[in-house]
Parts: structure tokens; sequence; C-alpha cells
């Protein structure tokens, strides 16, 4: 549980997260995307 910890412990580190969490999602859509589009 130390993510928990980590996240918790930092006082301006859940905006910061939450925006780098949407970063990820938005990269992974945009790699299947161009992986779907190289495989037809």
């Amino acid at each position: 549980m130390n993510n928990s910890c980590y996240y918790g412990g930092d006082s301006g580190g859940g905006g910061y997260y939450g925006s780098t969490f949407v970063l990820i999602v938005v990269l992974f859509i945009l790699l299947i995307i161009v992986g779907a589009s190289f495989m037809y």
C-alpha cells in the first residue's frame, strides 16, 4: 500500500496525478487507434 501513502502524503499531488492519469489514458487510446489502423 505504498502507492496510497505516496499519493496521500503529497499535498499538491492530487491534481497532478489526476492530470497525469488523463494524459496516460489519452496516449493509450491513441496507441490503440494507431495499432488498429496498422492491422487493417
